[in-house]
């Protein structure tokens, strides 16, 4: 696992052991941001399930201005901490470790860019879209990228968030929102 581009392009990054963490593939993760590239620089970005922080670290090695990591898992917040120190993105930076839907019920940041890329089989991703949704946390023209499986039926969700376009990647599904002005 490895930046692929900007500031901190080529340097590996620290994963977690064991099989509980799905890191998000190199090829998917080249997707994402190809998707997503002119709506990076200067944006606030929320990575909601972190797990090792490459996808906010991407974004933050892309030019984005800041990005608050979300992860439940004690082990997982460490190793965001250490993969944001090593990529010298700490002053950009904020770890909460932490429930992912508790987080976005204090929340007071608005943000431009979120990723979200929970568990497959747990029910997170439709609860964390119903509340971002609910709680308004995006700013206007801002981009929720949801990693899911393939087969996985994603939500509409009130206006003024829209869902946008699907991609599918073998057995992995991107799915667009996003908050019109």
């Amino acid at each position: 696992m490895r930046v692929i581009t900007g500031t901190a392009r080529g340097r590996k990054l620290k994963d977690l052991p064991g099989m509980d963490t799905r890191p998000t593939t190199d090829k998917v993760k080249e997707s994402i941001f190809n998707i997503v590239q002119f709506d990076v620089e200067g944006r606030r970005v929320l990575d909601l399930f972190g797990g090792t922080g490459q996808l906010g670290i991407e974004a933050l090695s892309r030019g984005a201005g800041r990005c608050v990591f979300v992860d439940s898992s004690r082990q997982a917040a460490a190793v965001i901490r250490d993969n944001v120190a090593l990529t010298g993105f700490s002053d950009r930076a904020q770890v909460v470790q932490g429930d992912a839907i508790s987080f976005l019920g204090s929340c007071r940041e608005k943000f431009g860019l979120a990723f979200l890329d929970p568990p497959y089989a747990a029910d997170l991703l439709e609860k964390a879209l119903f509340r971002i949704a609910e709680i308004d946390i995006m700013a206007e023209n801002g981009i929720i990228v949801c990693e899911s499986a393939a087969e996985k039926a994603l939500p509409t969700l009130p206006a003024p968030y829209e869902k946008g376009r699907e991609y599918r990647y073998g057995k992995i599904k991107l799915t667009l929102y996003h908050r019109r002005a």
